[in-house]
């Protein structure tokens, strides 16, 4: 190669603003995201980023100055070319000159109509354009959009996804908008795919419910309200796995743990794709739904940093291995990337990085996968010298990552005009490395390879392919690019810019026949934006004519049959320079005769060593004829199936394909009836959809009996009737025995679920009694609202135990071993909700209480909800303090539920840290007589509100339940406070009336006429209840 003189000539164009930003978006892909340093201002820092577009005739040029000093996009300007590139205009004045403008959008079906955003910081606003850029008209917007995506036909209809994650629709091309669903998940909603849909105007998308779960919803883009909305998948689907692509629509539903995948083929409904059965996947990546067949990458379970490749049907139900062991990688952004390359023009065509014994290398398919093999290194290097690499122990390895800059070309590149050029950088040897990375071009579809460079090239494809430009990966400035006119067999080296430039990118022109291509970059790290304007065409002085083409046919290794014919492309003369223009695909095509080679192995079959397709060891053959009945006929499958969109015909066609067959006769067998999520619950008063399976049996002769469970029962007369499921509603909990039975004249079959009906758990109240005995048994129950919710699992923390107590029951009984204060703790868990209620009981040797009474004023403001009653608790406590003087710690209050507002007082034993109890038995009697003497005084009263004033008093003789339950949450609740009540009465409670004068001032009592009192009475364990005398009066404190 050696230097020549400038190409043509040279177009400088200096834009003196640069600015970061997000880039310009065709729909929505981001079309920049190189950054680079600009010029500085006033000492802030600033970065800039060049935004370009490409119209028919136009360039338009987005740049914007992000300050990092203020955190935000200062300045933004739009520039426009009609000569390409020759000369640009300012647009600012044409758009507002204090516009900020944030993203570019160009119309995919009229490149005459524009978008342009405002930057949603400033404001919410679009600009658009009818005359490619020329003038704009601004609306403003009510709300801030995030991504746009443009209908594939209509070119007015647009999808707005805004910051706030609702979806909304225009059909005026953003002249006004409408809303059509709150809660969109990003970047999973789509326009309707001609052909599969009856209605243009179709949105399909993925919404979040209220409760966090994600549904795939479709409905008409003016208008989507409740009603019209539709479900086509029952039930919910995992969050963001949404995909709607050509004919097929993708979910994802995880149940058991385990991860299944749905697929809808042209809208019908929905069928489980079928994996192997012990691929157990944990992940799953549509690669490509081209050509009515789907190509996914699948980890499964015993894979980390490698995908297994499955090539389907046409339904993209069924799925064949098509490549083990594929390497992945992480994209910047989290992103799995598989190393797979679709090599353009040539349909069948993969390259792929497959891990083989910690080795990744490099293998090509022509068939889709059928067969793989290595890439044959060059025979020579750079210099010309021999290069010994001896296949399968060494190779040519590619790196197949494509470039996410449309600005750069990746490392790997191929065109659809250009159906035999690849051009990669890899390396030769054992295994890819990411060292001595060269270039290598091969120009018969991978057959053979060249190096062309020893450093890593972009490579730009002009003419048809007709004309390769390289330009060197590099961080420094550089003033010269390759050229190749001979599908890089030879290059020749020009300058582009008599100044060394930091190149951020290069861009052809539209369609690969142009000879047009603009250099963009700066000659500093402080300069303004270069761009470099190269135009080739004087190269050429004349149109290529058919003589100047020579016929080139399609093979792999000399095989001339791909995919099942014979194809002929024209190419140009290495020797003729001339200029191409449109590209003219392939001369001819010819169909082949139809060889094994031309069949994979069918689903359940795994192809042997000697090449047989055989059903590996998990496959009934037999179950494929589960759907046939009696008299009809189905295919059974020879154990192989045509590759998708092979052409062969005749041959061993007819051997190899699957054949027509009497339906066989068969009794039911592997019958199951499940959930349609999989799921054993079901939520009462709302429809569980039911499925009924079977792996054989005839399935139109067969009579199905489901019993619910729950005293309904149903009949089908044959199983494709069910195919949508079975829907019931369940009015009552429990654990339900749901029976099916399927009957045919050769046999019978029988399946049982039990199904587990709830509802949800609103509240949960722990009821014990406030103060107890030391080693006494305590019950504690958990009151639950509402009462009946199905299977429920308790969890008891009480004491100083580490460990809970687990039970299915709500009540337990226990004892405490040591006095003092003690809280309990109940968890229940229904489903996968889990509430808890927390209670402190008080533990003693003995203790006094006494109920209490209020002035009626009291229940005018007793709403009778806890919180009211903890704090009138706290009240009354203090209340009693001050008026007696007793220290709070002898003290306990507990007001308890319903009206009359009542209360119970205790009076407890105080110990000191020792753990020593200094107030003996008398002590407690004393300070229970001085508590008496101040509430039959009425010296005991609070103040509720200003001017409501409540007195406290001893109630008469009762028991105290020493509970506290919320009789407004069931009858049930009330019905355990009056069981307490009486075993409160039978066995802890002691009666003693007593009349006596009170004396005046204790300790020291003197009788007062008139005055009643009762003497505070220790009760003993042993010692029975006394019967109440009729006609005393008063109260008396019991244990």
């Amino acid at each position: 190669s050696v230097e020549s003189s400038p190409v043509s000539w040279h177009s400088y164009a200096s834009l003196n603003q640069a600015g970061l930003g997000q880039g310009c978006r065709q729909q929505r892909q981001l079309l920049s995201d190189a950054t680079m340093m600009g010029m500085s201002s006033g000492g802030s820092q600033t970065t800039g980023l060049i935004c370009i577009y490409v119209l028919l005739l136009v360039i338009l040029i987005l740049t914007k100055l992000y300050d990092y000093n203020l955190g935000s996009i200062t300045e933004s300007s739009l520039w426009r070319s009609t000569d390409y590139g020759t000369t640009y205009e300012k647009l600012n004045d044409k758009v507002g000159l204090k516009t900020i403008l944030s993203y570019l959008y160009v119309c995919p079906t009229n490149k005459r109509k524009i978008m342009l955003l405002t930057d949603p910081e400033i404001e919410s606003s679009l600009l658009i354009s009818s005359d490619e850029g020329a003038t704009y008209q601004k609306y403003r917007l009510n709300f801030y959009i995030q991504s746009l995506l443009f209908h594939p036909k209509q070119e007015d209809w647009i999808l707005a996804y805004s910051q706030d994650q609702k979806l909304y629709s225009s059909a005026e091309f953003g002249r006004r908008w409408q809303l059509i669903q709150e809660a969109v998940v990003p970047n999973r909603f789509y326009w309707s795919v001609m052909g599969s849909n009856k209605d243009p105007d179709l949105v399909h998308l993925e919404a979040r419910t209220v409760d966090g779960h994600s549904q795939y919803l479709t409905c008409r883009m003016q208008n989507c309200t409740e009603a019209n909305r539709n479900k086509p998948f029952p039930g919910y689907i995992d969050p963001d796995s949404l995909i709607v692509q050509d004919d097929y629509v993708f979910v994802q539903l995880t149940s058991g743990g385990r991860p299944h995948y749905y697929v809808s083929y042209r809208r019908n409904a929905f069928a489980q794709m079928k994996l192997p059965k012990y691929a157990l996947p944990k992940d799953m990546h549509v690669i490509s739904t081209d050509e009515n067949q789907v190509f996914a990458a699948v980890q499964e379970w015993n894979q980390n940093d490698t995908y297994n490749l499955y090539i389907s049907d046409t339904r993209g139900v069924y799925f064949t291995l098509a490549l083990e062991n594929v390497q992945s990688s992480r994209g910047p952004e989290g992103n799995v990337m598989i190393d797979l390359y679709e090599v353009a023009g040539i349909k069948g065509m993969f390259l792929a990085n497959k891990k083989i014994d910690n080795q990744v290398k490099t293998f090509i398919t022509y068939n889709k996968g059928r067969d793989w093999r290595l890439l044959q290194a060059p025979d020579t290097d750079l210099r010309g010298d021999p290069v010994h690499c001896l296949l399968p122990y060494c190779s040519l390895h590619l790196h197949l990552k494509v470039s996410e800059n449309p600005y750069t070309s990746g490392i790997i590149a191929s065109r659809d005009t250009a159906p035999s050029i690849i051009v990669a950088s890899g390396n030769i040897g054992s295994e890819l490395s990411d060292s001595d990375i060269s270039m290598f071009v091969s120009s018969d579809a991978g057959n053979t390879w060249r190096q062309i460079f020893e450093e890593e090239h972009s490579v730009l494809y002009l003419d048809q392919g007709g004309v390769l430009v390289a330009m060197k990966h590099t961080s420094l400035p550089i003033r010269h690019l390759w050229l190749s006119f001979d599908e890089g067999r030879s290059w020749s080296k020009y300058s582009f810019t008599s100044i060394p430039l930091f190149v951020d990118g290069v861009l052809g022109e539209p369609g690969e026949e142009t000879l047009i291509m603009t250099v963009f970059g700066h000659f500093s790290h402080r300069s303004e934006w270069q761009l470099v304007k190269v135009d080739y065409k004087s190269i050429f002085d004349r149109r290529c004519a058919e003589e100047d083409y020579r016929p080139w046919q399609l093979h792999s290794q000399g095989e001339a049959c791909i995919m099942g014919a014979k194809r002929i492309y024209k190419k140009r003369k290495s020797e003729r320079k001339c200029m191409q223009g449109k590209y003219a695909g392939a001369m001819e095509s010819e169909p082949c005769v139809c060889t094994e080679a031309d069949f994979d192995c069918d689903y359940g079959y795994e192809r042997h060593s000697n090449g047989q397709c055989l059903p590996a060891f998990w496959f009934n053959p037999s179950s494929l004829s589960k759907d046939c009945s009696l008299g009809q006929s189905y295919l059974n499958s020879t154990g192989y199936r045509k590759v998708v969109s092979n052409n062969c015909t005749d041959g061993v066609r007819e051997q190899y394909t699957a054949k027509p067959q009497k339906c066989p006769g068969k009794a039911p067998r592997g019958l199951r009836i499940v959930t349609a999520d999989g799921k054993l619950t079901a939520e009462q008063g709302h429809n569980v959809t039911l499925m009924v399976q079977l792996e054989e049996g005839d399935v139109q002769r067969t009579l199905i009996q489901v019993d619910f469970g729950d005293g309904i029962a149903v009949s089908y007369v044959n199983l494709s009737s069910m195919e949508d499921g079975i829907k019931h509603v369940y009015h009552n909990v429990g654990i339900f025995r749901v029976t099916v039975q399927v009957d045919n004249s050769l046999g019978s079959d029988s399946a049982v679920l039990y199904l587990h009906v709830t509802c949800p758990l609103e509240h949960v109240h722990l009821s014990l009694p406030f103060v107890t005995t030391k080693n006494k048994e305590v019950n504690a129950t958990a009151v639950l609202w509402p009462s009946q919710v199905g299977t429920l699992t308790y969890v008891w923390w009480y004491g100083n135990n580490t460990e809970p107590l687990i039970t299915l029951e709500g009540s337990i009984a226990f004892k405490f071993t040591s006095e003092g204060m003690n809280t309990i703790t109940v968890q229940v868990s229904a489903g996968n909700a889990i509430l808890q209620d927390t209670k402190t009981i008080a533990v003693y040797e003995e203790f006094r209480s006494l109920r209490l009474s209020f002035s009626p004023n009291l229940d005018d403001y007793n709403p009778d909800i806890p919180e009211w009653r903890r704090d009138v608790s706290r009240v009354i406590k203090k209340a009693l303090v001050e008026a007696t003087g007793v220290p709070g710690q002898h003290i306990l209050v507990a007001v308890l539920p319903g009206l009359p507002t009542a209360a119970e007082l205790f009076v407890l034993p105080h110990q000191d840290p020792t753990g020593e109890n200094k107030r003996p038995t008398e002590d407690l009697e004393q300070i229970s007589e001085l508590l008496i003497h101040k509430l039959n005084q009425n010296s005991v009263h609070f103040e509720l509100k200003p001017g409501v004033q409540v007195l406290v008093h001893a109630a008469h003789l009762t028991a105290a339940p020493l509970v506290d339950l919320t009789p407004t949450h069931s009858g049930s609740a009330m019905l355990m406070l009056l069981s307490v009540v009486f075993v409160g009465l039978a066995v802890f409670v002691i009666y003693k009336f007593k009349r006596r004068v009170a004396l005046p001032s204790p300790p020291s009592p003197s009788t007062q006429p008139g005055d009643s009192s009762l003497r505070l009475q220790r009760a003993r364990h042993a010692t029975p209840p006394s019967t109440p005398k009729r006609g005393s009066a008063g109260a008396q404190f019991a244990i």
